[in-house]
């Protein structure tokens, strides 16, 4: 179990309206911000409220349990047209980059005149880097939406832990 960095409510409304100052400091424009869900959906609102830019969502599939990932599949896309738009990508995290990598890729083929990313944390090991990013962290971050979550994954894995189940017994045939 990787270590975990829990964020409070306030801490984290903190860390979201400073990475949308961040971006709104950089001076570029954005027709559209695109939250990547879960975990982009708040932070995307936030961005896209304080920069006075569209907002849609795009829901990807990557991760099975905590520190557990798989191959990133979009699950639902975006409706808006992006061609020939200033998009910014934006996610709670970029942690391995596969979820990140994927989605710009795929909203590169609709041809946007610009797509830039925007995290709260990337990871020290991602392949991918984001455009905008507040902290690097090596932690597995709790936001404050996923504490039960986290703490029922957490109590399911001692469980398995402390009462792993019988192996069936083999007969002497088997071997």
């Amino acid at each position: 179990m990787p270590k975990l960095r829990y964020l409070s409510w306030a801490q984290y409304g903190e860390l979201v309206t400073k990475l949308a100052d961040s971006v709104n400091a950089s001076g570029e424009r954005f027709d559209l911000v695109v939250g990547i869900a879960r975990g982009g959906i708040p932070v995307a609102m936030v961005v896209s409220d304080r920069l006075g830019s569209k907002i849609d969502f795009l829901n990807v599939k990557s991760y099975t349990d905590v520190g557990e990932r798989v191959k990133p599949k979009i699950l639902t896309t975006i409706i808006e047209n992006i061609s020939g738009k200033r998009v910014l990508v934006v996610d709670d995290l970029v942690d391995g980059g596969e979820t990140m990598e994927t989605v710009t890729q795929y909203l590169s083929a609709e041809k946007p005149r610009a797509l830039r990313t925007a995290v709260l944390f990337t990871k020290p090991w991602s392949a991918f880097v984001p455009d905008f990013s507040l902290q690097t962290v090596d932690t597995w971050v709790v936001f404050p939406y996923e504490r039960g979550e986290v703490r029922r994954s957490r109590t399911q894995k001692r469980q398995r832990e402390l009462f792993p189940e019988p192996r069936p017994k083999q007969s002497p045939d088997a071997r």
